[in-house]
């Protein structure tokens, strides 16, 4: 059995943190800070609830928390600045100082990520690549911030309309580089930057199932390390059997490990104790085949 490389970085982050990426794949736990995410069978608004649900995923292996208040599901309505802040804000403020690892902010808004900055955050996870909000990199270059670019088209009411495609990997690395260039061109340093190829947005299945397996080729064509997020996504849902979504873990668990064998440095989960177990078992596997990671 062979396994893809997985070369190794140092994402320097807000603060003077350093994220060492690629002796293992590490763990992004999801928060979702809404009302109508799509992959929990119930909200989680209460900061006191998250801020605890947040701690427990720390405990349970998790390596960074990936915190989130608006939802990006099929369909799903745009939500004001001021209201995510009201939904984020209290909850990376009651993390900062208590978690040991690092958070993210899960926006694609500037205001919302100079604040979350602010209150604590160490990297901004930008789902449109910057296309929606382009003054976000420049906070993000401000701040020092590691930056995570991930390759969409279209809006979460309209993306798969968008989902039309010739040739997927090389049609995303384009698109993603055309992210990379337009951070680095508001200050953002290559090194601070993550990609993330975005499967299940604007992506029909067998384009997201393609993506998984080409994993390689897109590392190759970038040349940044990769964050993969399959976790519940609608996707799975015929191989699981057309479970609702906080039922596809097994699913996701198959997902994440051929992420993991084809080399990705980061997978997003929901369900961070059993997913932990998944990726110590797939890179324990990348281990027992004795490739020579660059």
């Amino acid at each position: 059995m062979t396994v893809a490389p997985r070369a190794r970085y140092d994402i320097p982050l807000a603060r003077g943190a350093v994220l060492a990426l690629g002796n293992r794949c590490l763990v992004m736990a999801i928060l979702n800070v809404t009302p109508d995410s799509f992959a929990e069978s119930a909200p989680r608004l209460d900061p006191a609830q998250a801020i605890d649900a947040a701690l427990r995923m720390e405990a349970d292996g998790a390596d960074l928390i990936d915190i989130g208040g608006e939802s990006t599901r099929p369909g799903a309505a745009a939500v004001p600045a001021g209201e995510e802040l009201a939904r984020v804000l209290p909850v990376i403020q009651g993390l900062a100082g208590r978690l040991q690892i690092p958070i993210a902010v899960d926006t694609y808004k500037a205001d919302v990520a100079a604040a979350a900055i602010d209150a604590g955050a160490a990297i901004v996870n930008d789902i449109s690549g910057l296309r929606r909000d382009p003054r976000l990199a420049a906070v993000a270059a401000s701040a020092g911030a590691g930056l995570v670019l991930m390759h969409m088209r279209g809006r979460s009411d309209n993306m798969y309309a968008e989902a039309q495609y010739q040739d997927v990997i090389g049609e995303i690395a384009a698109e993603l580089r055309e992210s990379l260039e337009a951070a680095s061109r508001a200050g953002v340093g290559r090194e601070r930057v993550i990609v993330d190829p975005g499967v299940g947005f604007a992506k029909r299945p067998v384009h997201s199932y393609g993506v998984l397996a080409r994993l390689p080729e897109l590392a190759a064509a970038i040349e940044r390390p990769l964050l993969v997020g399959p976790s519940r996504k609608s996707f799975l849902k015929e191989a699981s059997g057309g479970r609702d979504p906080h039922e596809r873990d097994w699913a996701t668990a198959a997902a994440v490990t051929a992420a993991v064998l084809n080399g990705a440095h980061i997978v997003r989960v929901h369900a961070v104790r059993e997913m932990v177990q998944v990726v110590r078992a797939a890179d324990a596997i990348r281990a027992a085949t004795k490739t020579t990671d660059s």
